[in-house]
């Protein structure tokens, strides 16, 4: 079965498909079920598991945070739990400045509110 077509973005995809486009062990990804409630995907009769996009879209971030950006099971329990309590908007959004520079953007939004309501 080398080189058969791939798959749509959105179809759903077997444990098989997602361990080797991930290129980790079957056992891996249910291990991960265990321990990242997030990670859930549909079963059918026998247990046959279907990852939906969504979950193949976690289960990369979940990889990537594990084996790219050296986080322990712990810490990427606390992110995925502090990323789902403010919303994936926010999670996506890039850090706020800090010091000086944020006080000087939010009076530049405040004035531009200002002018706004002025106008």
């Amino acid at each position: 079965m080398a080189d058969s077509p791939r798959k749509s973005d959105n179809a759903f995809r077997t444990i098989s498909e997602l361990a080797a486009d991930l290129g980790v062990p079957q056992h891996i990804l249910r291990y991960w079920e265990t321990r990242f409630p997030q990670l859930r995907p549909l079963q059918r009769a026998g247990n046959r598991r279907y990852y939906r996009p969504a979950d193949v879209e976690l289960a990369k971030r979940i990889h990537r945070l594990l084996n790219q950006e050296g986080y322990t099971i712990r810490g990427v329990q606390q992110l995925l739990s502090a990323d789902s309590g403010r919303g994936e908007e926010a999670a996506a959004a890039p850090a706020a400045p800090q010091g000086d520079s944020l006080a000087g953007e939010l009076r530049a939004i405040r004035k531009m509110l200002a002018d706004a309501l002025d106008a």
